[in-house]
């Protein structure tokens, strides 16, 4: 016993000795970029098409600027941030992103562990591949993110699987009626249910860490994956030689469909993937709590509006709903930037999965923690002490 319990401590502290090079959020995508097939690191790091969006979403943080003030007494900041009924001690949490236990070791749950944790949360994605059932249960996650069916039926299905695991927020992603066109995925083999082909062999044999530690170790655990989380039903395994993903019918969805489920989930309905003032007001008008700014992180459409540029209209044309933001998010500047310009709160992705790839859940808390420094540092750089304060105290 004693033997084991010291090979564990010696495990953490070179797991820790490991992140003392990871100074911001970008130094896990050199280090995942390394360690993941070139099929999986595309998969997440990707876009559709040119990648113009993807892109896009990161260069337009660079036109917007502070205008510091000083002299102010900055010495007691606070990052607490109430969303809804809930107080949370950041004004970021962790973006739905899908396959994450085939990105890192059981990354459903380590994200969603990680960010509690930290005073925030996960949102579960439906295109996971862990049971939202467990990913509520051991990861504490209470918002689940759901590509709805076009059929009154399978929503209802899928509302009482998902009512009954404990979800309270139900985020419903709009932008999605067909796939996106991901040249990327492939060009470097990627193909969801995967089909054994030479080019997969040559990654998984290449990459032996995350053959043997993420995908060996998930299938030795818990058996093969399946996409678990589309429907009220499990879905196809990751691996088959003839089935295809179904795409659910999503292409029937509509603001009726919105209606519809308004009448019978009791929780919060959030609606993510709103670019336009006039989505944002029917969603208002509908009865939805609040909206996501996104364009799915340039993974859609290619050449669609940054969601920063999309934000502030959207802001005044809603101006007392709760308003959230995602894609392109790096830095804490680039949290208060979107605050600034109207957000409510602000959404992460693929940093954090990333860091999940590379070290695990000590690696997202790891990143939770590198980036709520860059906010507090930031706010006391921009002379206020809540990152509410950002409208008032900041400009363009």
């Amino acid at each position: 016993m004693a033997k084991i319990i010291a090979s564990v401590r010696r495990k953490a502290v070179t797991t820790a000795r490991n992140l003392r090079g990871v100074y911001a959020l970008d130094d896990f995508e050199v280090r995942a970029q390394r360690l993941l097939p070139k099929s999986i690191f595309g998969y997440v790091s990707g876009g559709v098409e040119t990648d113009a969006t993807l892109r896009a979403n990161r260069e337009v943080f660079k036109g917007i600027t502070f205008q510091p003030r000083v002299l102010r007494d900055v010495s007691v900041r606070s990052l607490k941030t109430k969303l809804f009924d809930e107080t949370h001690s950041l004004p970021f949490a962790i973006a739905p992103m899908g396959f994450s236990a085939l990105v890192a070791y059981d990354g459903d749950v380590c994200l969603a562990k990680a960010a509690r944790a930290a005073g925030s949360f996960a949102i579960c994605s439906a295109a996971s591949l862990t049971p939202l059932e467990r990913v509520a249960a051991q990861g504490a996650s209470r918002w689940f993110q759901a590509y709805i069916p076009g059929d009154n039926l399978r929503i209802a299905a899928l509302l009482d699987r998902i009512t009954k695991a404990g979800f309270d927020h139900l985020v419903v992603t709009a932008d999605t009626p067909v796939a996106g066109n991901r040249e990327n995925n492939a060009r470097n083999g990627f193909d969801a249910p995967f089909r054994i082909t030479a080019q997969l062999a040559w990654q998984g044999m290449t990459h032996p860490r995350w053959t043997i530690g993420t995908l060996a170790r998930e299938i030795m655990t818990r058996g093969m994956p399946h996409f678990e989380n589309m429907e009220a039903v499990q879905g196809p395994p990751l691996f088959s030689r003839d089935l295809v993903r179904s795409t659910i019918g999503r292409d029937q969805l509509n603001w009726d469909s919105i209606r519809f489920i308004r009448k019978i989930w009791a929780g919060k309905l959030v609606i993510k993937g709103v670019l336009h003032p006039q989505d944002a007001r029917i969603a208002q008008d509908i009865g939805c709590d609040g909206i996501i700014v996104s364009n799915h992180g340039g993974r859609q459409l290619d050449y669609t509006t940054t969601t920063l540029a999309a934000l502030p209209a959207i802001r005044r044309e809603v101006p007392d709903m709760t308003v959230m933001f995602d894609s392109g998010v790096r830095r804490g500047t680039d949290v208060l930037k979107a605050i600034m310009l109207g957000a409510d709160f602000v959404f992460v992705g693929r940093p954090f999965l990333y860091a999940a790839a590379t070290h695990g859940e000590q690696g997202v808390a790891h990143a939770m923690d590198l980036l709520a420094a860059e906010v507090d540092r930031d706010m006391a750089f921009l002379g206020i002490t809540t990152p509410q304060e950002i409208r008032d105290h900041a400009t363009q």
